[in-house]
């Protein structure tokens, strides 16, 4: 559980504006130190060392770190939103870490058999981000839109091989492993460790006529428009998830998701609070004194409510079901809460000031409750 991990500046000890050499270098020490063969039977230094490779694995990379320094563990958890690979928590499988395995294998010579299998191994496609702006109603009720992505797919020209005549070849220096084996001495003990194969580049296969189209990559960037069912009730900041609309898979993998992040346009009237609808409703002098009918807007369109007598300004009403659906249940909807603001008339002609007058000068004892009030306090207070 990410509440269980620890940061993962704190893990290599490095600040967060740490260059790309501090990490690696940070990540080099604290393998060294802790590395199972240096601490046999050590569960500590056995846990330590997996956390060291997590942490390096997700601070190497830009775009992982870029997720994870903004949205945190959720940016790189790969139920949230799983790129190529993931850390295993085995202290052997380097393969799907980047340059994990290299210093690995600089250092202990194990990494060729994970980075090999791992240019054959089945890749799930990276996820493709998006934003849809919305109107108010159509968060609300849902509805179903186009996006407008950019997304990795198999070169049509090659089918994805890259070859423009089909020929794909086992590179003959590693031997379809996309790695060499090499020889160091290592603080006086004579080292094995593995590197990318010069020839294929670490790919394995060597291709001696490229498609054009791709030129030998085998996949391509296109544009493409996405229908996008977004459900009732969806909130500004939440994303919906299409499935296998991201980047094609490699090596026969799933096709990554596509991300939309929701944004929703101002409304004139409504305000929201999670499922509830909130506004404003003015009303009168004459309205909030004598209380009366009144037309309330609502989602579902215009309300009559029934005002009652004396309402003050700033009084708030609910009105049940009239709200939001929540998400995934569109059968319960959240309120319409609207507040009263008595509005102050402007403009009086000399007869009708006069008449208010002749109203205010009318007024009983207790009619105005809140300002017999106000000056009772006074008088105490200065007495």
């Amino acid at each position: 559980m990410a509440e269980n991990k620890r940061d993962y500046y704190e893990v290599l000890g490095v600040s967060k504006d740490a260059s790309a050499d501090d990490i690696k270098k940070a990540y080099r020490k604290g393998a060294m130190k802790y590395h199972p063969d240096r601490n046999p039977g050590d569960k500590e230094a056995e846990a330590k060392f997996k956390e060291i490779g997590e942490a390096y694995e997700v601070l190497s990379d830009t775009e992982k770190r870029a997720r994870y320094d903004q949205y945190g563990f959720a940016g790189v958890d790969p139920n949230f939103a799983a790129g190529q690979g993931g850390y295993g928590g085995g202290f052997g499988g380097f393969g799907d870490f980047g340059d994990l395995g290299d210093i690995f294998g600089e250092f202990f010579g194990g990494g060729s058999r994970s980075r090999g299998s791992a240019q054959s191994a089945p890749r799930r496609g990276e996820n493709v981000m998006a934003r849809l702006e919305l109107t108010f109603e159509e968060a609300a009720f849902g509805c179903e839109k186009e996006v407008t992505t950019q997304r990795i797919e198999n070169c049509a020209a090659c089918n994805g091989t890259g070859s423009a005549d089909g020929v794909i070849e086992t590179c003959s220096q590693c031997r379809g492993t996309g790695q060499v084996r090499t020889v160091q001495n290592f603080m006086g003990m004579q080292m094995q460790s593995s590197t990318t194969c010069p020839a294929c580049s670490g790919r394995g296969k060597i291709i001696k006529n490229p498609c054009n189209t791709c030129r030998g990559k085998g996949k391509v960037r296109k544009t493409n428009r996405i229908k996008v069912k977004v459900p009732a009730g969806v909130d500004a900041g939440q994303s919906v998830r299409v499935r296998g609309e991201g980047c094609v898979g490699s090596n026969g993998g799933v096709n990554g998701d596509l991300l939309v992040e929701i944004l929703i346009k101002r409304h004139p009237i409504f305000t929201r609070q999670g499922s509830d609808v909130l506004c404003e409703v003015p009303i009168s002098f004459a309205q909030a004194a004598l209380g009366g009918k009144i037309q309330v807007p609502t989602l579902d369109g215009k309300v009559e409510f029934d005002l009652p007598e004396g309402t003050q300004t700033g009084k708030e009403f609910v009105l049940r079901e009239k709200g939001i659906p929540e998400v995934g249940n569109t059968r319960r909807r959240g309120s319409h809460r609207f507040t009263v603001v008595v509005e102050t008339p402007t403009r009086l002609t000399k007869e009708q000031k006069d008449l208010l007058r002749q109203f205010d000068g009318s007024m009983e004892a207790g009619g105005n409750p809140k300002i017999k009030k106000f000056f009772d306090n006074l008088k105490d207070f200065f007495d």
